[in-house]
């Protein structure tokens, strides 16, 4: 997987991350000020029925699930990131970005890597093949 891929996957991810919350949010907001939560203080003590409470409903399903769509693809963009490392000469940003995510901060080394990471994928290997000799 290319860094182009790798980046592009990621970019499109965290934009879905951040539609998705505001949606949630915008859902709550269409929820309580609609008054179809009944309040007793700060607590919700019962729920009045009404199509402004479906769309809320409505609403923060489709959040929740481009959210979790969209922390698949973060997912598949740490993987493809620790993937096209690994072809490099240097296993220092492999090592980083596996370790990184294996304690839950993949997030943090995706960013790093996409911001200033090498691209594997470009990494040429070693020719292979006789060496030119010249005629003695």
């Amino acid at each position: 997987m290319s860094k182009k891929l790798v980046v592009a996957i990621f970019v499109w991810s965290l934009l879905g991350m951040i539609a998705s919350v505001a949606l949630i949010i915008a859902a709550i907001a269409v929820a309580v000020l609609s008054d179809s939560l009944i309040m007793q203080g700060d607590d919700v003590v019962g729920i009045e029925r009404s199509p402004s409470l479906v769309a809320a409903v409505v609403m923060a399903s489709v959040g929740v699930l481009v959210l979790i769509l969209a922390s698949i693809g973060q997912f598949v963009a740490w993987v493809g990131a620790v993937v096209n490392t690994f072809a490099l000469e240097d296993k220092a940003w492999f090592v980083i970005l596996l370790v990184a995510g294996l304690v839950s901060l993949g997030f943090v080394a995706t960013l790093i890597y996409v911001i200033i990471g090498p691209d594997g994928s470009k990494v040429t290997a070693p020719r292979q093949g006789r060496p030119v000799t010249t005629g003695a």
